[in-house]
């Protein structure tokens, strides 16, 4: 039986740390992805692109998690 996932929850890491929702749904390598795309995305921030960047990928973090967290709770309930 597969664990539920809180999408709610994977949102809310990923709006704290773009990435952390992503490793909370079990996607290590995308999250770790996302966290390394941000640390530049600060750097950039020095030629002001980075604030765009920042942003953007804040944004898809966030929704990615709670998509991601859906379809497995989705997935899991169809199995019972």
């Amino acid at each position: 039986m597969k664990m539920m996932k809180s999408p709610g929850l994977a949102a809310v890491l990923s709006f704290l740390i773009p990435g952390l929702g992503q490793i909370y749904n079990g996607q290590i390598f995308k999250g770790l992805i996302l966290i390394a795309i941000q640390a530049v995305n600060i750097l950039l921030m020095t030629i002001l692109i980075g604030y765009v960047t920042y942003f953007i990928f804040w944004v898809y973090a966030i929704y990615d998690a709670y998509r991601k967290a859906d379809r497995h709770n989705k997935r899991a309930g169809a199995g019972r």
